[in-house]
């Protein structure tokens, strides 16, 4: 269920304890770790780490109005969700694939941009914060563009 909470305090003082520390977290290591230029926010029911309009006017094609979403933080029936808008790009995925299976010794449990944690035991902070720190806002704008442009 999508969540109604307009300002991320909101959001994450509407979870469940357990979900609220590991949602603290993962949000605590993506902020120390974004690169300049995202700004967080909710969107679409969920933390929300975005190009503003002030460094992209055009916004997310999909609705123009919104911000570029980059990255998403959602805590989701059976599980929380980490949705990286650009992990399919540019060699992100196999390094990913990768780094997980060395930081975690398991098998990463992804589709379509989502990463899932089952058990909050088993959040790579670490390698959450690294992944977040790769790209920065002027790449995303230039892949994004491309991407939208085929």
């Amino acid at each position: 269920m999508q969540s109604k909470a307009s300002t991320v305090k909101d959001y994450i003082d509407s979870l469940p304890e357990e979900r609220k520390l590991a949602i603290n977290s993962i949000r605590k290591e993506i902020l120390k770790n974004l690169p300049k230029g995202f700004e967080e926010t909710m969107q679409y029911g969920m933390i929300s780490y975005v190009v503003p309009h002030k460094l992209y006017p055009s916004g997310y094609h999909c609705n123009p109005k919104e911000a570029l979403p980059f990255i998403s933080l959602a805590s989701q029936k059976n599980y929380i969700a980490l949705y990286h808008m650009m992990v399919y790009q540019g060699g992100l995925h196999d390094w990913l694939v990768k780094a997980w299976v060395k930081a975690t010794d398991k098998k990463l449990d992804m589709g379509k941009s989502c990463i899932r944690f089952k058990k909050t035991e088993d959040i790579p902070l670490k390698l959450i914060g690294e992944l977040c720190s790769k790209i920065s806002v002027d790449k995303w704008i230039e892949v994004y563009e491309q991407t939208i442009k085929k």
